[in-house]
Order: structure tokens, then sequence, then C-alpha cells
């Protein structure tokens, strides 16, 4: 893919050919009023060139997952460029290096050279304070990769999201009813997704007759013995579940590997049954589930799945997974909503907010509806398991691949 580039308003005298079209920067009103004039002054039947922003973490504790969802959102634009027949997107990013403080600037920076609009952010607390850097400079900032229920309550009228926590739970609830576990001990980071998660879970759990401990750990740990030994001798459950990210999975996993707690199955969430993961810690993969939409290898029957999977190998010479799914699915669902908002005059007046306001239609990932709040009701995941270095879908049984290796742990 050619290298991300800033566009800038072009003349009046250049939109019968084409309308590079950047975003007006913060307190620029003549720009902005430029803008808005040209956006009402172009046909349709004109194109336009968008530059969007992705802020990202590239380097740092996510950039596994980071990566991954980068790639999808360069797919997207890669497949939107030859679908499109019409406008272009460029791509500009920026790694926000897995830290709060540098997504906040990320944006910022985005936003000073242009963009129309963000896509990207793993991890709820990073996103939370760009999506509010985003929501002050007027930008959208469209995601999946952050679940945290206070970011579509916080009131942020440009912040939209295609996961949610329920629709993680559902996953995890609906594998460990189909185990019928009697107990489950759940080890969670004490950031906020995580906690939510956990503790919704727990109380589901408990709700339908199960018994489920919790164990909370702060995310700088990296010794996860203690906690481990405590589930073994106290706990003795049937299921341990990690509501964490890669680096707590890989302590966790490890420590247990040593202790060997008497467990049936070892469940995560977000990040785990991914190909990376099988491929960094072979040794500890075995057996292990987490979410994912897509098997791997996987394969797709749609056209819209087929040419996602193929211009991911085209570009990277390997199978997709669920993290290039859910970037594809993000950055697709944006970029049909500000060439939308472009050919109805509306881009300078907020008309990309009000275009993804009106999505409703099958993805990759189902069905995808914005709600008020930003918000994807519509959201369910699957649960994965690594199984023989691939990744077999085994929940729910009408998109299994395969079926689960239970009991079975990785020592």
């Amino acid at each position: 893919m050619s290298k991300p580039r800033v566009s800038a308003l072009s003349s009046v005298s250049r939109v019968s050919r084409v309308a590079r079209v950047a975003r007006p920067a913060v307190r620029r009103p003549l720009l902005a009023t430029l803008l808005a004039a040209a956006s009402l002054a172009i046909s349709p039947a004109f194109a336009a060139e968008f530059l969007v922003g992705t802020e990202l973490p590239l380097t740092g504790a996510l950039a596994r997952v980071g990566n991954g969802m980068h790639e999808g959102v360069h797919v997207a634009a890669e497949v939107f460029n030859k679908s499109n027949g019409k406008h272009k997107i460029r791509l500009l990013s920026v790694d926000d290096e897995s830290t709060p403080a540098k997504a906040i600037a990320a944006v910022e920076k985005l936003a000073s050279q242009g963009v129309v609009a963000i896509t990207g952010g793993y991890g709820s607390n990073n996103i939370a304070p760009a999506a509010e850097a985003a929501n002050r400079l007027n930008l959208v900032y469209m995601t999946s990769g952050g679940v945290d229920d206070s970011l579509v309550s916080a009131g942020r009228k440009n912040f939209f999201r295609i996961t949610n926590t329920a629709g993680y739970e559902r996953a995890v609830l609906g594998l460990i009813g189909d185990m019928a576990a009697k107990s489950v001990a759940i080890v969670y980071s004490t950031k906020d997704a995580t906690t939510d998660l956990a503790l919704s879970v727990q109380k589901a759990l408990a709700a339908g007759g199960v018994r489920a401990t919790v164990h909370s750990f702060d995310p700088a740990i990296t010794d996860f013995k203690p906690i481990i030994n405590k589930i073994r001798l106290q706990d003795r459950p049937d299921v341990i579940l990690m509501a964490g990210y890669e680096n707590d999975y890989v302590g966790i996993l490890r420590a247990a590997r040593v202790l060997k707690p008497s467990v049936k199955a070892m469940i995560g969430v977000w990040s785990l049954a991914t190909p990376k993961m099988a491929a960094e810690f072979p040794d500890l993969m075995p057996h292990v589930y987490g979410t994912a939409l897509l098997p791997f290898p996987a394969s797709f029957e749609s056209a819209d799945g087929k040419a996602f999977a193929d211009t991911y190998r085209q570009l990277y010479r390997k199978q997709a997974d669920y993290l290039g799914q859910f970037g594809y699915v993000q950055g697709m669902l944006l970029f049909e909503a500000i060439a939308r908002a472009f050919d109805q005059g509306t881009l300078a007046k907020g008309g990309i907010a009000d275009e993804l306001r009106k999505t409703d239609r099958e993805t990759l990932i189902g069905r995808v509806q914005f709600a008020a709040n930003g918000d994807n009701p519509h959201f369910v995941h699957r649960m994965g398991q690594h199984q023989d270095k691939k990744i077999v879908i085994v929940w729910p049984k009408q998109h299994a691949t395969g079926a689960k290796h239970y009991p079975g742990v990785p020592w």
C-alpha cells in the first residue's frame, strides 16, 4: 500500500478531477468555512480523497494486538479504494505506545495534520482519554478495542465501537455452560474493562448455580504463582478464567504450568486465541480457549470475506486473524460513512457521525448497528481453542469448526 500522506483542500478549479479533503484543524474558522462551502458545492459525481488517522499501540505491551488491528484497517482501505469506484482513503498512523498519555498525543497529532476521522485504539484505559481528546476536537473515533461500558456512557457524540463487554460475556458464559463446569476461579486485572467483565461473569455464574471465586491482580504484577497456588489449594475449580491482556495470560499460564492446578480448562478472553500467541508461546497455548471470530487457518464464503482474506494475504503474506477482521470491519464502516457524508455535502457538519448512526448491515463479525450512544447491541463473540497449532471455533455450535478438547490444559 502506498505511503500515507496528508491531503489538502483542493481548489474549486480542480474538483472536476479529484477533490482532496482534509479536516480543518481546530481554531481555524476560515479553513473550516472554506471546507464547508466546498463540500456543499462539490457534486457527488466528483471523487475525493480522504485522510483518516489510525491511533494504535504498535509498540509496547499491546503491540501484538495493535499491529493486528492496524493490518485489518489497512486491508479495509485497500479494498475500499479498489471497490468504491470513486473515493479514496489514505491512512496516517501514529503509535500510541500502549500508554494513555501517548494515545492523547497521537489523537492531537493526527488532528493537527488534518484527518477527517480516527480509527483504532486498544485497551479501554487508553481509548477513554483518546476518545475524549477526539470528541473535544470534533473528530469521529471508531474502535473495536475497548469494551468498558463507561466508554459509551460518557456522552461522547463522536464515539463508536463494534464490540462490547456483553458480547464477550455471552461467549464465555456459553462455553462454560457447554462444559457443565461446577466451579470457576476468575483471575482478573484491576483495569476497568477486565474488572467489569470478571464481576459480571461471576454474578451470572452464581445466578446459574456455579461456584465462582475471584482473584484480582495489579496490572504491574509479573509473578502469578501466589494467585495460582491459592486457586490450586483452596478453590480447586473445574475451570480458570483469565480476564486480562497478552502479558497477563503469559504470566498466568507460566505459573500454572509450574504448579499444575487440577483444572479441566484454561479460558481467556480477548487477544489470546490468535496465531501470534500460538507462534510465540507454543508451550503455553495447547488446549487454551479464547475469544475468536475466525478459525485459523481462516476461510470465508461471502464476497466481502474473500476480498478481505485475499487482500490480507497479498499485503501481509499470511492468513488473517480475528484482530485483523475487527480492524477491517471498523475501518470499512467508517470509510463508507465518510464517503456518504461527502456525497451528501455534510462532511464538515457532523455528517460522518450521522451516517454511522444510520448504519445497519451484515459484516464479517455479524450485524452492526449503532445505538444513540455509539454501541453495537448485536455483537456476540465466539470461542476458539488452540489445537495442534490451529485455532478451532468451538462455541457456539452453529459456528463451530471442530469439537473442543475437554478436559484439556497445556501441561
